[in-house]
């Protein structure tokens, strides 16, 4: 019997959604990172990036999913989502719906051939300034390592269908719909060819979706530069924060009741078609 992707998302779900604080629930933030192991070693040799903080070893885990003939040497793309809480927190939407989606895009990417080979990278501690992702970016900086996009999956699966569910930073507001229905697109200058072929495919299967480019490393709209895509933007590379907007949607943000019944899983699995369909079409220059 063919298990589906609303299914698979909702026994990630299942798994994931748990205080996951590394310093107050350390043994929800291990259970949660050994499952995303698990997950990732279904389809290749997972490598762990360790990066210290405090004197104190933290851990990324890394899936490589590998291109074939012209496209094998090819600039990778970049898929991170967080996998820590804030304490106190299950942390339903804010992450564990980005990392059911991380978890998802592993299956379906591995499944298809690929215009460029894939990183999958479950990132920690993002909830203390983003310090797993910017220990990355900082590697691969090492290793000279460039990055055809990077896509960072921060809270997907809140949505508000009642009007006027949705609130901006001062001055959007003018642009956007007032209805929380749709998933974001928020990314650098650079990034405009993909912020229009990712929106593409994710209207293309039914689910809302507005883009929106910044200019100057997002400093013009600081609420942008809240999450993992920020070390690559600030080291030039193309990307995209892909989010339902976190507070100025959820009304759960940070609190014990950002719990899996608060989360809307056709939404979710309409926003992880999308991507997949987009990631492996993506072509853009």
């Amino acid at each position: 019997m063919t298990v589906s992707i609303r299914e698979n998302l909702e026994q990630h779900l299942k798994q994931i959604v748990r205080d996951r604080n590394p310093f107050l629930a350390s043994e929800g933030h291990f259970y949660a990172k050994e499952y995303i192991r698990e997950e990732f070693g279904k389809f290749a040799t997972i490598e762990s990036h360790f990066f210290q903080v405090k004197g104190k070893i933290h851990e990324n885990l890394i899936l490589r999913l590998s291109s074939e003939g012209e496209f094998a040497n090819q600039p990778p793309i970049l898929i991170g989502a967080h996998y820590d809480t804030v304490p106190g927190s299950p942390g339903a939407d804010d992450n564990a719906s980005g990392v059911a989606v991380l978890l998802e895009l592993a299956r379906l990417l591995s499944q298809e051939k690929r215009r460029f080979p894939v990183i999958l990278a479950a990132f920690d501690l993002e909830e203390y300034g983003y310090l797993g992702s910017q220990a990355y970016a900082a590697y691969l900086q090492q290793q000279k390592q460039p990055l055809r996009l990077m896509l960072s999956l921060e809270m997907l699966g809140y949505c508000d269908r009642t009007p006027n569910s949705q609130q901006y930073p001062p001055g959007l507001q003018y642009f956007y719909p007032s209805t929380g229905n749709f998933i974001a697109l928020v990314g650098n200058l650079a990034s405009i060819p993909d912020l229009r072929h990712l929106c593409h495919y994710i209207r293309q299967n039914n689910t809302p979706c507005e883009w929106l480019p910044v200019p100057l490393r997002g400093f013009v709209v600081p609420a942008t530069r809240r999450s993992d895509h920020v070390p690559f933007w600030d080291r030039g590379d193309r990307a995209i924060m892909v989010t339902d907007t976190a507070n100025f949607r959820n009304p759960y943000y940070h609190t014990a009741k950002d719990t899996l019944e608060t989360l809307d899983l056709d939404f979710l699995t309409g926003v992880c078609q999308g991507l997949a369909l987009g990631i492996q079409l993506n072509k853009t220059a």
